[in-house]
């Protein structure tokens, strides 16, 4: 990603290094709770993979945009 990516996707290359996977990895995982509420996918992310809430957040924060959600 270059330097100039601001909000949340800014968080994806530390997502990556820190979770071994792409952030389409993550986003594939969070298509099985698409229909949840924003903080109950921030909460799948964080108790069924280990992210922390920031890194969670991003991620969700991304995936809902993406899908107008």
């Amino acid at each position: 990603m270059s330097e100039d990516v601001k909000g949340p996707a800014s968080y994806f290359p530390a997502i990556e290094k820190k979770h071994g996977e792409p952030i389409e990895h993550w986003m594939r995982q969070l298509e099985s709770v698409a229909t949840a509420k924003h903080m109950e996918q921030v909460a799948f992310l964080k108790d069924d993979f280990g992210f922390g809430h920031g890194h969670a957040n991003a991620v969700v924060a991304v995936f809902r945009k993406e899908r107008g959600l």
